[in-house]
């Protein structure tokens, strides 16, 4: 497992989880948030360095207005209740996307724990919450140009403008639920990925699945366009 450094996740299907039980959608983000807690302590028990969890897109704007305000208070809740544990694990916590739009003590509560892990050495914890990876690009584009108008971009230059360089490639994309689509995350950084997509909807992911995904890529051969010298392809 020790060349998986960078895990990136796409916690999906906490909806129809909650409708498999007869209940409203938003008991399934209930469910799913507390799922959030263990697989990142299952990260960091594996040597994980970086985990960037989807947690909203810019497409999940156009969801009902209550799910989306219920999705910000439990991103806020969640702060509140794993900040100290955050500390305490050396965890270095950033969200990244376009967050202006959140409440404001949801807004003070992202900062206040940025900085609090802002020199942390340990895991890369990310949030990409009204994130979107083409808008990421974007913006990288951008700034770049604002600070050298009329200059020649090379890419190892657009790297230092997305929302969190330090985290770098995607090594392993998980994504829960069942769908087989990577709907526009971190395209960019998932270049080289290894992808891997299961049935478990998020509210039943455990660390034991999350180890066995770990554990089953590992064995995969990544050879970043180069050969096999055994293989004819």
């Amino acid at each position: 497992m020790s060349a998986i450094k960078h895990v990136a996740i796409i916690m999906d299907g906490n909806g129809r989880w909650a409708k498999q039980r007869l209940r409203p959608r938003i008991w399934g983000h209930v469910r799913g948030s507390s799922v959030v807690s263990d697989i990142v302590q299952a990260a960091d028990d594996n040597g994980i360095k970086s985990l960037t969890l989807y947690a909203f897109s810019t497409e999940n704007w156009n969801r009902p207005k209550d799910e989306v305000f219920s999705l910000f208070k439990l991103l806020k809740k969640f702060l509140q209740k794993e900040k100290n544990r955050i500390i305490a694990n050396n965890i270095s916590f950033k969200v990244i996307g376009e967050i202006q739009n959140l409440p404001q003590e949801t807004i003070s509560m992202i900062k206040e724990v940025e900085e609090l892990t802002s020199r942390a050495t340990g895991l890369n914890l990310t949030f990409a919450f009204g994130y979107g990876g083409r808008a990421e690009i974007i913006q990288a584009f951008n700034a770049f140009a604002l600070k050298y108008p009329g200059q020649t971009l090379k890419e190892s230059q657009l790297n230092q403008y997305f929302y969190r360089p330090e985290i770098g490639d995607v090594d392993l994309m998980i994504r829960t639920g069942g769908e087989k689509r990577i709907s526009n995350f971190l395209l960019w950084q998932m270049a080289y990925a290894e992808l891997y997509f299961t049935d478990t909807k998020w509210p039943d992911f455990t660390p034991k699945e999350f180890k066995n995904i770990l554990q089953e890529v590992s064995k995969r051969e990544r050879r970043f366009g180069n050969i096999n010298q055994d293989s004819d392809v």
